[in-house]
């Protein structure tokens, strides 16, 4: 008859690393979602300055007038309107972006952008 014996030994682990206390570690997936949110934000910043660059450029030429004494900016527009061939409506929109007016309202002596005929 033969008989087996069975030595017990003890398994091999591996070594842990114990991380220090305030020690950040990352894994794989937390790298690559780094750097994902990385290049995410950089692409927002890129769009919003190309953005903010193509709204401080107008293709509209303009010319600066003083306002006078009892002058509206309806009354201005239409005056602009009718040099440029455009709608008076719209040309008072553009005079308002022109020179960040809220609600329309003009003082005698104020400078305004005003588009070219």
């Amino acid at each position: 008859m033969s008989t087996m014996t069975i030595h017990p030994q003890l398994a091999r682990t591996a070594p842990v690393r114990s991380a220090r206390p305030g020690e950040l570690r990352l894994t794989r997936r937390g790298r690559v979602v780094v750097v994902l949110l990385g290049l995410a934000l950089a692409g927002l910043v890129a769009v919003i300055g190309a953005s903010m660059a193509a709204g401080t450029d107008s293709a509209v030429q303009t010319h600066d007038i003083v306002v006078g004494t009892g002058d509206t900016l309806w009354g201005i527009s239409g005056e602009i309107a009718e040099e440029t061939g455009s709608d008076l409506r719209s040309t008072m929109t553009l005079i308002s972006e022109l020179n960040d007016l809220d609600g329309g309202m003009l003082v005698a002596g104020q400078t305004l952008e005003v588009p070219v005929g």
